[in-house]
């Protein structure tokens, strides 16, 4: 697992799940989070993962915003 550390935000990586697709606001925020983090977006609504992938992701990301 990555550690997250406070004054470099490239280090830290941020996992965004959007429950029912993207939103404004979930646009916004992750346009802000990718200029200063590494992130990544899945989106359930498009159901192209797995539970299992999921779950991976969720534990080997510093942080889960879950929209």
């Amino acid at each position: 697992m990555r550690a997250a550390t406070g004054g470099n935000c490239m280090t830290t990586h941020i996992l965004h799940i959007l429950n029912d697709g993207p939103t404004d606001l979930s646009d916004q925020i992750i346009d802000v989070h990718s200029r200063e983090c590494s992130i990544e977006v899945v989106d359930l609504k498009k159901m192209e993962i797995t539970y299992e992938d999921l779950v991976e992701k969720i534990f080997s990301s510093d942080r889960v915003i879950s929209w």
